[in-house]
């Protein structure tokens, strides 16, 4: 792997994994809505409007990282899922039709697409969609199964649990642990929906970097391989605030209220296929993954 281009650079999980391969001698090229930041050597950063046949030029992998909504954010609009998200994906699988040599990494959302479960869903269950923003995440992963097929393609689709960390801000009401640790360092109350006993999958960030530099680093078979990304440790909304207490030190003010129809009780991954297939397993527990985060964002703190 010499040349990857990273659609959506700037954000949480982009800004990780362009750190990541250009410390592994990787030629980057970071692609971002505006002009914003500098990666340091070895990385190109380009705007959102290049044109994609121009980037690609050497790239043996591009990764997709880009996403325009939020769950909440798409709630009562689709559309905007179609503009914002299904719209440039399908230009770039335009391009990739004449370069199948390229290996394509889409993230999707292991969080939002198999609904409600009762045990850890595996790479096999059927989506059930209940946002539009999931949907979008199911109709991406369809269009790019399509590119492979037709054109012989070479696709990997990573699933990931909720990943946090360092360097995540709250970004339209999306994401738990930052929204909690924002409101206890600024004294404030935080709004809960349901009674707490939701159950998720947190995953660290640098575990799941590890993750996307296992499967770009590696040949890949031509088609698509799909992988859940998790911790494979099941936590209460309830427990996750305690011990997001106990790390800071201080109370949560609580403003408790009814669950709303898109909460989903039960979000669990089965990991399996990624570690028989990559080797790649978790290495960060909950308790250092949360207490690197305080720090972090207190020492970020104006």
């Amino acid at each position: 792997m010499r040349k990857v281009l990273v659609v959506g650079a700037a954000g949480f999980i982009g800004q990780h994994l362009v750190r990541a391969l250009a410390a592994g001698g990787v030629s980057v090229i970071a692609q971002v809505h505006q002009r914003q930041g500098d990666f340091g050597p070895g990385v190109q950063t380009v705007i959102a409007d290049t044109a994609a046949e121009t980037l690609l030029q050497g790239c043996d992998a591009v990764a997709w990282l880009a996403s325009g909504t939020t769950p909440a954010g798409s709630a009562s609009d689709p559309l905007l899922e179609l503009r914002s998200n299904l719209a440039p994906l399908l230009k770039l699988l335009h391009t990739l039709q004449s370069r199948p040599d390229c290996h394509l990494l889409y993230v999707s959302s292991g969080g939002t697409l198999y609904g409600d479960v009762d045990r850890p869903a595996s790479e096999s269950l059927a989506a059930h969609p209940r946002s539009y923003y999931a949907a979008g995440k199911a109709a991406a992963e369809h269009f790019i199964e399509a590119w492979c097929q037709q054109h012989s393609g070479t696709a990997t689709v990573l699933r990931p649990s909720n990943v946090y960390g360092p360097g995540q801000t709250l970004h339209g009401g999306f994401g738990v642990i930052p929204a909690a640790m924002a409101c206890l360092r600024d004294g404030k109350p935080m709004t809960l929906w349901g009674d707490g006993e939701s159950l998720r999958d947190y995953l660290y960030i640098d575990d799941f970097i590890a993750a996307c530099m296992a499967v770009l680093q590696r040949p890949s078979p031509q088609g698509l391989r799909v992988f859940n990304v998790c911790s494979g440790q099941a936590t209460s909304l309830r427990q996750l605030l305690a011990l997001i207490e106990q790390v800071a030190g201080r109370t949560l003010q609580r403003d408790q209220r009814p669950a709303r129809a898109v909460d989903l009780r039960r979000v669990l991954l089965d990991g399996t296929r990624i570690r028989e297939a990559l080797g790649w397993a978790p290495r960060t527990s909950l308790h250092d993954g949360l207490q690197r985060t305080w720090r972090w964002l207190n020492a970020a703190q104006p």
